[in-house]
C-alpha cells in the first residue's frame, strides 16, 4: 500500500525579509534585555513574539491582536524554520500580545531601549545626522475622558474636535525621516513647551553637538531658541505672525518694494539634461542680538533672519484668498435676493450684523467696499371692520459689495513671504529654503503611522497603558520599513539605477525612490508548499521573480532566505 501523501500550503509573502530585517536591528535581544518579563512567562520570548507580530502588522497592514494566532498558526512550519524554535499559535493568544503592550507601556524601560535601539541603529547604518527634524500630530478615538487620562480634548489636527485625543511628539533623522524620539502626551498639551524635553533626549542618544533642529513656528519660542543655542546646537523654524505682526513684515520687505534690497534667488535642483532652471524662491538675510533669560540668567546671541518668497506659496495663497473673496460677493449678493419666506432687511444694522458675519467667516476683512442703499416703499393697509384705510411706509435695505483692488493688492504683495530664524551664522537663503521644505519627512513618518499601512486609527484598545504600548511599537515598525527603504535607496543613488517591475500593470516603468510598500507588495503570493509522506518529505517554494530577487540584493538579504527553506524535513528536526 502507497504511503499517504499530506500536503500544507503556507503563504509566507515577504515575511523571512522582514524577520531578517528586524534581526539586524537586534530588536529581538533589545527588547527581552529591557522589558525583562515575569517568571511565569512560558514559551517565545517578548522579543521573538515581537518580532512576528511586527511582521504580521507589517504584511497585513493590520495591528489588531485577534488574527494574529490563527495567522501564526498557519505558518507553524515556517516560523519553526526561520526562528530556529518551536512555534505555538498559542505563543500569540490576545493575552500575549496584550503582555507585550504592558511592558512597551511602561515609560522608564522604553525609553531605555529606544535609547539603545537609535544607538545600535546609527552605528549598525554608520548615520550620524546632523539635522533633526520635530513635529507633533494627535490620534483620535471614542474614549471617556478622564482627569488624569491620556486622551484629552485639544486642538484638533485631524478634523475631529469632538473626540478626545492623545499627542504624539517625534523627533526623525535626515535624510532618511528615521523616528528617533517619541513622546506622547495627553492631547489637551500645547506643542511649544515639548521640543525642548524632545531635544534633550535626542542630544542625550547622538552624544554630540552641532546638530540642527528644524521645527515648525510652535518651536520659535524665544526661551526654546536660546536653550539650542546654548547647548552648542543650531535651530531653523519660521517666526510664527504673534513674532512678526503684519506691521513689521510690512517694515521689513519696504525695501523689497522699493527696489533696493538686493535678493538671492533659489532654484530647484536640475537634473542634467534641464536647461531651463525652475525659481522656487527668493529671499534675503540679516543678523539680528537676541537676548532673553534661562533659568533666571540672562543670555544673549546673534541670530540670522532669512525673509523668504516662496512662489509656489504665494500663488496658493493667492488663489484661495481671490476664491474666498468671490464667494464673499456672493453670499452678501443673496442677502437682497426678493423670495417667498426669505427675510428682508429693514435697518442697515441689522445687515451690517449678517455682513459682517459673513466677511468673518472668509476672513476677507477689509477687502471689499460695501454700499448700503435704502428703498422706501408706500403701500395702503386695506380698510377691516372699525380700522379705516391706511398709508404706511416700509423700508427695505439692500447691500452692494466690490472688491477693493488697491487694498487686495496691498495684501497680496505680502503673500508667500515668511521670516525663518536660526542661530547658524553660515547658512544661507538656498539651505534654508531646502531645510525646511524637507519637513514632510517627519510628515511622512505620521501619515505612515496613521494611515496605510500601520494604521494607528481607529483603536481597538480600552487600556491607556496598551495604547501607549501599540503606539510604540508601531513606531519600530515604522523604522523597519523606512531603513528597508533608505538601503535600497542609497544602494541604487551609488549606482545611478532603478529599479522596475513595482508597478501593476506597468512592468517597465522604473523608479529610483521606491518605497517599502511598494517592494514588499512584490513579495506577496510566495508560497512554502509542505510535501510529506511516510518515506520523502520535502519543500517547495515559489520561484522568485526578476524583482524580488533584485530586491533582495539591494537590500543585501542573500536569497536563501526564501530558497533554503527547501529542505529535506528530517534537516528541520
Amino acid at each position: 500500500m502507497d504511503n499517504q501523501l499530506t500536503v500544507y500550503n503556507e503563504r509566507i509573502d515577504d515575511i523571512p525579509l522582514l524577520l531578517l530585517q528586524a534581526d539586524r536591528m537586534d530588536l529581538g535581544e533589545l527588547l527581552d534585555r529591557h522589558f525583562p518579563t515575569h517568571g511565569n512567562w512560558q514559551g517565545l520570548s517578548l522579543g521573538i513574539v515581537s518580532q512576528v507580530w511586527l511582521s504580521y502588522i507589517l504584511s497585513e497592514g493590520d495591528h489588531r491582536m485577534s488574527p494574529v494566532q490563527q495567522w501564526a498558526g498557519e505558518r507553524e512550519i515556517f516560523l519553526d524554520m526561520s526562528l530556529g524554535t518551536p512555534v505555538r499559535a498559542l505563543d500569540f493568544t490576545d493575552d500575549r500580545l496584550a503582555s507585550v503592550l504592558d511592558y512597551l507601556g511602561v515609560d522608564d524601560r522604553w525609553e531605555a531601549f529606544e535609547t539603545d535601539l537609535n544607538r545600535q541603529t546609527l552605528r549598525v547604518y554608520d548615520l550620524r545626522g546632523k539635522l533633526i527634524r520635530i513635529d507633533s500630530s494627535t490620534a483620535k478615538r471614542f474614549a471617556k475622558v478622564t482627569p488624569d487620562g491620556l486622551f484629552q480634548f485639544g486642538h484638533s489636527k485631524d478634523g475631529r474636535p469632538d473626540l478626545p485625543q492623545i499627542k504624539i511628539n517625534m523627533s526623525s533623522l535626515d535624510p532618511l525621516g528615521l523616528p528617533v524620539t517619541t513622546t506622547l502626551v495627553s492631547g489637551e498639551k500645547a506643542d511649544d513647551p515639548l521640543y525642548v524635553p524632545e531635544i534633550r533626549k535626542v542630544q542625550s542618544i547622538l552624544g554630540y553637538s552641532g546638530v540642527t533642529y528644524v521645527g515648525d513656528s510652535k518651536m520659535a519660542a524665544l526661551e526654546t531658541r536660546a536653550i539650542i543655542d546654548g547647548s552648542d546646537d543650531f535651530y531653523l523654524c519660521p517666526l510664527p505672525s504673534v513674532q512678526v505682526p503684519d506691521s513689521e513684515l510690512e517694515k521689513i520687505l519696504a525695501p523689497v518694494w522699493g527696489g533696493t534690497q538686493p535678493m538671492t534667488t533659489v532654484y530647484r535642483p536640475q537634473d542634467a539634461l534641464e536647461t531651463d532652471p525652475d525659481k522656487v524662491a527668493e529671499g534675503f538675510s540679516f543678523e539680528s542680538l537676541q537676548t532673553t533669560e534661562v533659568d533666571g540668567q540672562p543670555v544673549s546671541w546673534v541670530e540670522k533672519r532669512f525673509v523668504v518668497l516662496s512662489l509656489k506659496y504665494a500663488e496658493r495663497q493667492v488663489e484661495a484668498l481671490n476664491k474666498r473673496l468671490i464667494k464673499t460677493v456672493k453670499e452678501i449678493e443673496k442677502l437682497n435676493e426678493r423670495r417667498r419666506g426669505k427675510k428682508r432687511f429693514t435697518t442697515e444694522t441689522d445687515l451690517q450684523v449678517v455682513v459682517d458675519a459673513i466677511i468673518k467667516k472668509y476672513r476677507v476683512k477689509g477687502l471689499l467696499n460695501l454700499t448700503y442703499e435704502i428703498e422706501r416703499q408706500e403701500r395702503t393697509k386695506r380698510r377691516y371692520l372699525q380700522r379705516p384705510a391706511t398709508q404706511e411706509v416700509i423700508t427695505f435695505v439692500r447691500v452692494y459689495a466690490q472688491i477693493d483692488d488697491a487694498a487686495l493688492a496691498q495684501t497680496t504683495r505680502k503673500m508667500g513671504w515668511r521670516v525663518y530664524v536660526s542661530n547658524q551664522s553660515e547658512m544661507t537663503v538656498e539651505q534654508t529654503v531646502f531645510a525646511y521644505r524637507g519637513q514632510y519627512l517627519v510628515e511622512k513618518c505620521f501619515r505612515r503611522l496613521k494611515g496605510k499601512p500601520l494604521s494607528l486609527t481607529p483603536m481597538h484598545l480600552d487600556s491607556e497603558i496598551r495604547i501607549k504600548g501599540l503606539i510604540r511599537l508601531l513606531t519600530i515598525a515604522l523604522r523597519i520599513l523606512i531603513l528597508l527603504e533608505y538601503h535600497v535607496r542609497e544602494r541604487l543613488r551609488q549606482t545611478g539605477e532603478k529599479l522596475a517591475g513595482l508597478y501593476p500593470g506597468n512592468p517597465k516603468r522604473s523608479t529610483a525612490n521606491p518605497t517599502a510598500e511598494m517592494m514588499l507588495r512584490v513579495f506577496r503570493g510566495i508560497t512554502l508548499t509542505c510535501l510529506f509522506s511516510g518515506e520523502t518529505d520535502r519543500m517547495n517554494i515559489t520561484p522568485l521573480s526578476t524583482t524580488q530577487q533584485r530586491i533582495l540584493l539591494l537590500l543585501d538579504i542573500p536569497s536563501w532566505i526564501y530558497t533554503g527553506l527547501e529542505l529535506h524535513s528530517s534537516e528541520l528536526v
